[in-house]
């Protein structure tokens, strides 16, 4: 069950990174020029609520974590982000191959 969860989230952060490329490639067309929209700037523009609220309690915290973890995570590409989370999660929810050589 665990494993279909995993892959179930990392399919849809897969399919949201590809969403997310092929948003930021129209406005870079349009813009005639590359154009990137940071994870920071996709969070604020989905929930700038939550965005907040996350700053504020990391920051009261950990902020050497905000500062040398989170901050550097929130400029990343939006794209590259989902579809590297969306990877790792689709690894770790794959159904193992079993051997033809294993007992059991």
């Amino acid at each position: 069950m665990i494993r279909f969860l995993l892959r179930f989230t990392g399919f849809w952060l897969l399919a949201g990174g590809f969403v997310a490329l092929i948003v930021d490639g129209t406005r870079s067309i349009a813009a005639s020029g590359l154009v990137f929209t940071s994870a920071g700037d996709a969070w604020f523009a989905l929930a700038p609520g939550s965005l907040e609220r996350a700053e504020t309690s990391a920051k009261a915290g950990m902020p050497a974590v905000w500062n040398t973890v989170l901050l550097p995570l929130l400029s990343v590409p939006a794209f590259a982000l989902l579809l590297l989370v969306g990877l790792i999660l689709m690894g770790l929810g794959r159904v193992r191959e079993r051997s033809r050589f294993e007992i059991g």
